[in-house]
């Protein structure tokens, strides 16, 4: 490897459908989209999409739909040479009903198992883990094995040497049993938040950002208050914690006693889904800018407003231009 990556991604891919018929249950919906999907994929677009060399660490099945990810990756310039087949499961599927502005049902189909929950330890290339400018993990890769052990042994490989972030990605339906959960099946609650919250602790020992909704932050921390859950994380280890509040924002709280609460960028709602994964990879790209709190926290709210208005994900990740007009716009 002659040149390190701005940023890996390791964790979920995989196909979302998504309607072209927005207010209509599934059942009477007649057209749909087909595009790249999984938040560790999506982060990675996006921070491409604002001029980041970006790769991802995943799986997919051994079948057209895993064919077309990788040709999907390619053309937005992801490098895709850590994404690998399984032969023995498909390519997970997602569907997704849009009821704008807050209403947006997700259907997993990843059973029996999912191929990016197929990733073993010895399979990492552990040396461009530690020499990436930032590595990103999700709480999904904690939820079975071998892909909770590889995720935490490349923590472990990246041991902090530079920005290492935790996407807390709280999907209480993948912590069900063997083989994650397809529509609303898998444990769910408490009981789901008990299992996770020891895999979540360790991997924040090795992490130097959290990020995540205040649901998500509960997982970890098994609080709500937002100032708490920061507070938590910062105790748990990690140097930056960043909670999203939905309407009330996005507070970030840093180890050295910076503070920023940013408001919500108001725009008008089409999709929600995709709205945090643009704001990962805008986070990524301030953190690699070195900006401090407050204009990193606009920026990639910004970026994840932008996704908001548009009706996909991956394909609707803004460019650097575009955020910057957006924001101008304000």
């Amino acid at each position: 490897m002659t040149e390190s990556y701005d940023l890996i991604t390791m964790g979920r891919i995989g196909v979302d459908i998504y309607p072209l018929q927005a207010g209509v249950s599934l059942a009477q919906v007649e057209t749909f989209g087909k595009f790249l999907g999984g938040s560790a994929a999506n982060v990675a677009v996006a921070a491409a999409r604002l001029g980041r060399r970006s790769a991802v660490i995943s799986r997919t099945g051994k079948d057209p739909f895993g064919e077309f990810l990788h040709q999907a990756l390619r053309e937005f310039g992801v490098d895709d040479r850590w994404v690998t087949p399984v032969a023995a499961y498909p390519t997970p599927v997602t569907f997704c009903e849009i009821f704008p502005p807050d209403d947006f049902p997700l259907y997993f189909y990843r059973r029996p198992k999912a191929p990016d929950l197929v990733i073993h330890p010895e399979e990492l290339d552990r040396e461009a883990i530690a020499a990436a400018r930032i590595f990103w993990v999700t709480g999904t890769g904690l939820c079975e094995e071998p892909s909770r052990s590889a995720t935490l042994a490349a923590l472990e490989a990246r041991a902090k040497y530079g920005p290492t972030v935790f996407d807390l990605d709280w999907r209480p339906m993948f912590w069900g049993g063997e083989g994650g959960a397809s529509g609303d099946g898998g444990a769910t609650g408490a009981a789901a938040r008990a299992a996770a919250r020891p895999y979540y602790e360790a991997a924040l020992r090795y992490a130097t950002v959290a990020v995540g909704n205040v649901d998500e932050a509960e997982v970890a921390t098994g609080l709500r208050d937002p100032k708490a859950c920061a507070q938590a994380l910062l105790d748990m280890g990690v140097e930056l914690a960043v909670v999203k509040q939905g309407p009330k924002g996005v507070l970030a709280v840093h180890r050295d006693g910076r503070v920023a609460e940013v408001p919500p960028t108001p725009v008008e709602v089409v999709n929600g889904l995709g709205a945090g994964d643009s704001f990962g990879g805008a986070l990524c790209h301030g953190l690699l800018s070195g900006w401090e709190l407050e204009p990193m926290m606009r920026y990639a709210n910004a970026a994840g407003a932008i996704v908001a208005s548009r009706l996909a994900c991956s394909s609707a990740m803004p460019t650097r231009e575009e955020v910057e007009e957006f924001l101008a716009g304000r």
